[in-house]
């Protein structure tokens, strides 16, 4: 009998990374659950009768992070599955000074924070030969959405930081995956002011990308409509992204 997954998610109170939960954990997976509020990481595993350790902590810790890695290895061993899903995203502007510690915070999450998850636990999957580092990216990453710099640039960043990571690994048997979704519906999209094409529910995200890490994809698109609105984006020329861009709604900053 295969031994159950071991599985390590950041961002687990609520949104994409609460759901990915509920599926790891209604598969019988070994939980490591991470995010800043720990009332809401209790009141949202109490269903869960699969194993699991709560850490509530700031991606944005290293220090509190490799903790966490060092009693998830030692209680359970190391996990074949470790999903960086925590961020944040708000609107900025380039003329407001108090945006400054804004994007800071947001760099500071959704790039500095996927690095400081996957490192503790390279060195257990390089040693074990096998594992996946998941980044949860975003299609945003693909062009700078005005309003959202702060946002974009952090995608983008993630983007290449994976790319980079699955080269550097090649060989050791660790797996790396971009995913890339569209418009969710979670807490981070529900005071968007504006429509979001081919909206999905955080449980049919989670359905999708659980399949896809399952199937070691290295990088995917989800749902496939944005797939192919992130492919038109990309080789879209940049005169016409520019007059087209400049129309959209932006971002609220707060």
């Amino acid at each position: 009998m295969a031994q159950p997954l071991r599985v390590i998610v950041t961002g687990a109170s609520s949104g994409i990374g609460a759901a990915l939960a509920r599926r790891y954990a209604a598969a019988g997976a070994t939980l490591g659950l991470i995010a800043r509020r720990q009332s809401e990481l209790e009141r949202h595993c109490a269903a869960f009768s699969a194993p699991r350790e709560i850490y509530p902590l700031d991606v944005r810790d290293a220090a509190a992070l490799a903790a966490a890695a060092r009693h998830f290895i030692d209680r359970h061993g190391c996990p074949d599955i470790v999903i960086a899903n925590a961020g944040v995203s708000v609107g900025t502007l380039a003329d407001a000074a108090e945006d400054i510690r804004v994007f800071q915070n947001v760099i500071d999450t959704n790039v500095i924070g996927m690095v400081n998850t996957f490192q503790p636990f390279v060195a257990a999957m390089r040693e074990r030969g096998g594992g996946a580092l998941v980044g949860i990216a975003s299609v945003a990453g693909y062009r700078g959405l005005p309003g959202a710099a702060a946002y974009s640039a952090s995608k983008a960043a993630t983007i290449a930081y994976l790319e980079s990571l699955r080269v550097e690994l090649l060989g050791s048997g660790i797996k790396v995956i971009t995913l890339c979704p569209g418009y969710i519906a979670t807490p981070m999209t529900e005071k968007n002011p504006y429509p979001m094409p081919f909206l999905m529910s955080a449980d049919g995200a989670a359905a999708k990308l659980v399949a896809l890490i399952g199937r070691g994809r290295t990088y995917a698109v989800i749902p496939w409509q944005m797939a192919v609105v992130a492919r038109l984006l990309h080789v879209m020329p940049r005169w016409l992204y520019d007059r087209l861009a400049a129309r959209a709604p932006r971002k609220p900053r707060r």
